[in-house]
């Protein structure tokens, strides 16, 4: 053959934070190695291999020979080590400075690992907007990698898109390269023959063209099935060894040779993209299986082929529209960077910017923040590894400006970015978020002392891929991608599929039918008589020198009947406990209410012996996700032994207490399972006024060091009810 194609291997390795070592262990021993050992074997062969900076620092710590094993393959001219953020964010949620910072940051530790001068990036999700361009050329990249998905959304055609392309931003110059998607989906899954297929006609009609594959590295051992294709049964070795046979014609080259021999074909302008499925996955549910409906019906439409580019669909900015869990922690670490920046420019000790930087950098790992084909955003120890990150920034900042002494501030502002204000009532020991506008809702509690949010909770709602459950879809046979694979890892799952009215957060009142069940609430079965989880409080601050208090009071109505709630949060310097107050006023004294206040606690896992609910006399009532329907209870416990977090919550007056598990049906590339999410704790009392059409409550939560079940004193039980006022006098 007379023309030369360049094939462009290009690997993303990435494991996020906060992922279970064993599960990168094991990617490690079916992908990493044997893909790396192979590899070695056949001197003919180049690629570009990012290695994200999470997955490369754990390899640093437990596989230090692996990473030597890549740097005498760099040295040798055979791989070329890409760079890129280095935590792996989503670059369009970040603010510039952390975009440059975080690329620069991981170029200069890149060079000290493989001696190499970074020039190319991996693309995290290849989630592009076009205003990224200078920010990566000002952090002294010169070309990326997207997929050919973005440039079909430009108008360009498949038979412009043999090279790579320059785009521009206010000046700052960027080589893009397309990925194929066919490519994509042929590797590994594909017999051979139909790759080099694909490249021969490709070079029969252009010359000095170039193709590009740029995919997980994970597909090649750990995604389903794959091991004992890739390796056991030869597919890697087959497909090395055709690349090597037909190496007069198909040259395997890096982005930096294709770079240096070959001239960009143009200049083009991108439109906000990602690959075809994150585009999908960004849409409400409804729409995707609009989208989906439509590919399958046109997809033998003769002109599909011309249809199909011009049919996409959302913007990954609104995963935080999707999911609010996602804008929680966004905003949060939004929140995080600014004071950050402040402190740069205020403190003088650049070792603990330092720190609290990699801590933010961290925290803005992109996979909890979204979610496909894999578990993303439901899974739990991937939020609550960000959360930890972000809280050990902001513990630091913290201790910048308080040192270490007790303290108590609260501030309002809008802090989730929906032009209504929020209260952060913190101090040494905790941090709360309350969003007044949304029923006066807590929705973050951090516990300093072990980083961690109690409320990084998540709802159950409903997904594209539910229809599939419910429809009972057969198991996929073969080896398949995971975008293609229908395996359900638990029998019905479509009996689990339950959807939630409202955020699973805390400081929440329900007004329910008096004879609701346990059964109902926790399936989410149950009417709402009332108009106040949701609906708008009025908020007063109160501070003094020791402690803040946040009052919140609306006047509402339950089944028609109009009252009016009032509730507090106090807070004190230097303490653990949170201090809840109610008072009701308007209530009918000749009817009762059946009123329920909503707590959900994240975190806390189930199913596991040193983790249980206990009494007043320290004895287990179960596991975390066991569901529970108390009688007449003026305390009940969480114990985590192995967190070292004991939470007590203690009322001045009887209660009956439901608990049960929130768990979601999600995702992932191993196919549709049930996550346990998160425990909820209900409170609830059928209540009625008093000759003055009141009720009250005074309830206090503590949170301490798990030693042992905390056993209480009939006298402690007794102090929480010395005052009936819901707002104490600071």
């Amino acid at each position: 053959m007379s023309n030369q194609i360049r094939l462009c291997l290009v690997l993303h390795n990435h494991q996020p934070i906060g992922n279970f070592d064993d599960v990168i262990e094991r990617a490690y021993q079916d992908s990493y190695l044997p893909f790396l050992k192979l590899f070695e074997e056949y001197a003919e062969l180049r690629l570009s291999l990012h290695t994200s900076g999470p997955l490369l620092l754990w390899l640093m710590n437990n596989h230090p020979d692996y990473v030597q094993r890549v740097s005498s393959l760099v040295s040798a001219g055979r791989i070329e080590i890409l760079g890129g953020p280095f935590y792996e964010p989503i670059l369009t949620m970040l603010p510039n400075r952390d975009r440059v910072g975080q690329i620069r940051n991981f170029s200069d530790y890149l060079s000290q690992c493989f001696g190499a001068s970074i020039r190319g990036m991996w693309m995290p999700e290849r989630v592009w907007e076009g205003n990224l361009t200078s920010d990566i050329a000002c952090a002294g990249i010169a070309y990326t990698v997207l997929d050919d998905f973005h440039f079909r959304a430009a108008g360009l055609t498949d038979e412009q898109l043999c090279g790579y392309f320059l785009t521009e931003d206010n000046g700052s110059l960027l080589r893009v390269f397309p990925g194929s998607e066919k490519l994509r989906y042929l590797l590994p899954f594909a017999p051979v023959h139909e790759t080099i297929a694909l490249a021969r006609d490709i070079a029969q009609r252009h010359s000095d063209a170039i193709l590009v594959f740029g995919d997980d590295g994970e597909k090649f051992g750990t995604w389903p099935d794959t091991k004992q294709h890739v390796y056991e049964d030869g597919w890697l070795r087959t497909f090395f060894d055709a690349l090597v046979t037909n190496q007069d014609w198909l040259i395997t080259s890096t982005l930096a040779q294709a770079v240096h021999a070959t001239a960009p074909l143009g200049k083009i302008y991108l439109p906000d993209c990602s690959y075809r499925e994150m585009t999908q996955w960004a849409l409400p549910a409804e729409q995707q299986t609009r989208i989906d409906e439509i590919n399958h019906e046109f997809h033998s439409n003769p002109r599909w082929s011309d249809l199909q580019s011009f049919l996409r669909g959302g913007n990954w900015r609104n995963f935080k529209v999707r999911y609010p869990e996602a804008n929680e922690m966004y905003a949060r670490m939004l929140e995080i960077s600014r004071r950050l920046d402040h402190a740069r420019r205020t403190c003088g000790d650049g070792q603990l910017l330092a720190e609290i930087e990699d801590h933010l950098y961290r925290g803005q790992c992109n996979c909890p923040y979204w979610h496909g084909a894999f578990g993303g955003i439901y899974l739990p120890h991937l939020r609550n590894a960000i959360y930890e990150e972000l809280i050990a920034a902001d513990n630091q900042l913290e201790y910048l400006e308080h040192g270490q002494a007790a303290w108590v501030d609260a501030v309002s502002e809008d802090f989730n970015l929906d032009l209504c204000p929020e209260v952060r009532l913190a101090n040494d020991q905790l941090a709360i978020y309350v969003a007044p506008a949304q029923g006066g809702m807590m929705y973050e509690l951090d516990v300093r002392s072990i980083q961690q949010n109690l409320l990084a909770t998540i709802n159950r709602r409903p997904e594209a891929y539910h229809r599939k459950i419910l429809q009972g879809s057969v198991e996929s046979e073969g080896v398949a991608s995971i975008h293609d694979r229908v395996v359900f890892k638990q029998d019905d799952l479509d009996q689990k599929l339950q959807y939630d009215q409202f955020p699973r957060k805390s400081f929440l009142e329900h007004f329910y039918d008096n004879d609701l069940t346990l059964n109902s609430v926790s399936h989410g079965n149950a009417m709402e008589r009332g108009d106040f989880v949701a609906q708008p409080f009025d908020a007063k601050l109160r501070r003094a020198a020791s402690k803040v208090q946040l009052q919140l009071s609306r006047d509402g109505n339950a089944w028609g009947i109009p009252f009016n709630i009032t509730k507090a949060i106090t807070l004190e310097a230097g303490s653990k406990n949170l201090h809840i107050a109610y008072l009701l006023q308007g209530l009918p004294r000749d009817r009762q209410l059946h009123l329920a206040l909503e707590w959900n606690f994240s975190g806390l896992p189930a199913n596991v012996d040193d983790r249980y609910f206990y009494d007043a006399t320290g004895r287990s009532l179960g596991h975390l996700g066991t569901a529970l329907d108390l009688d007449q209870q003026t305390s009940i416990g969480m114990l985590d032994s192995w967190q070292g977090l004991d939470i007590l919550i203690q009322l001045d007056r009887p209660t009956n207490i439901w608990t049960f598990p929130i768990e979601t049906v999600s995702q992932s590339e191993s196919g549709y399972e049930l996550v346990y999410q998160s425990l909820c704790l209900m409170p609830h009392w059928l209540i009625q006024g008093d000759h003055e059409g009141k009720w009250h409550l005074q309830m206090q939560i503590r949170f301490a060091n798990a030693h042992a079940p905390y056993v209480i004193a009939e006298h402690m039980v007794q102090s929480l009810a010395m005052s009936t006022q819901p707002v104490s006098n600071l």
